[in-house]
């Protein structure tokens, strides 16, 4: 079994498809960890705010069936793909650590994701697995966030 982060997002109809993407997640995978939902602005393009969260799991998959079954997911629930990388959406699912592997490679994933440098994918993370370490950083998540801008700051909590 491999321990798996996720990161969930959502700025259209959010509470509705976090609730809906957890659900998946708990019937695939059983008993899964779920952080806190926060509120955070749109990053790189004018939205509405968006929910993130984070999900922690363990599964035998591979790392590339996960990832087809996340974006499987993600267009089940209604996700567009056919507008620019920054925009509105229903569900966003990324793979932020699959265990301790390091992918760099070509193709559009990268392990650990660099979005952990955003408090909205970070924090959430540091909430459920506070001891996980990043095996490009050795350290661990909540010393990352400790160690982040945004440490410290208030952050809006919505109820899923």
């Amino acid at each position: 079994m491999t321990t798996v982060l996720l990161s969930l997002g959502s700025n259209l109809q959010p509470q509705h498809y976090l609730q809906a993407a957890v659900a998946v997640l708990r019937e695939r995978f059983g008993a899964i960890s779920v952080s806190p939902a926060y509120r955070t602005p749109a990053v790189g393009f004018d939205g509405p705010d968006f929910l993130n969260n984070a999900v922690m799991l363990d599964t035998e998959l591979p790392l590339a069936e996960l990832d087809d079954w996340l974006h499987a997911v993600e267009d089940a629930h209604g996700r567009d793909r056919s507008g620019p990388r920054f925009s509105d959406r229903t569900l966003d699912i990324d793979v932020v650590y699959y265990g301790d592997l390091v992918v760099e490679g070509p193709g559009h994933l990268r392990i650990p994701r660099p979005e952990l440098k955003h408090a909205f994918v970070l924090k959430p993370l540091a909430d459920i697995a506070p001891d996980f370490i990043d095996p490009v950083r050795g350290l661990s998540l909540q010393q990352m966030w400790q160690q982040h801008p945004q440490y410290g700051q208030a952050f809006d909590t919505v109820a899923l």
